[in-house]
């Protein structure tokens, strides 16, 4: 039960991240907010293999800092690189 709690607390994050930083029109929605909960449950779940308490802090501290440094990283890189790729279609629709 706590796997879905951290997982929904961290896609509210990914949703967060997404309001809060610029050039959020050059991506979907849910992009961000499902990175950060599939980060989240795997980082969680790796940490529980590894033999922590899902009832101790620290795994969920861990678990939804992983998730929100990967969302926030995500948003500022993709509308960069999404309009470098888009830039270099139009170049090359252009020329033909």
């Amino acid at each position: 039960m706590e796997l879905l709690f951290v997982t929904l607390i961290s896609f509210c994050i990914g949703l967060g991240a997404r309001y809060a930083l610029p050039g959020r029109d050059a991506y979907g929605v849910v992009l961000v907010p499902a990175i950060a909960a599939a980060v989240t449950a795997l980082v969680w779940v790796g940490l529980t293999w590894l033999g922590w308490k899902f009832d101790g802090g620290w795994i969920w501290l861990v678990s939804l800092a992983a998730g929100g440094v990967v969302s926030l990283i995500l948003a500022l890189i993709v509308p960069r690189r999404r309009r470098g790729n888009d830039e270099t279609m139009l170049q090359q629709l252009s020329r033909a």
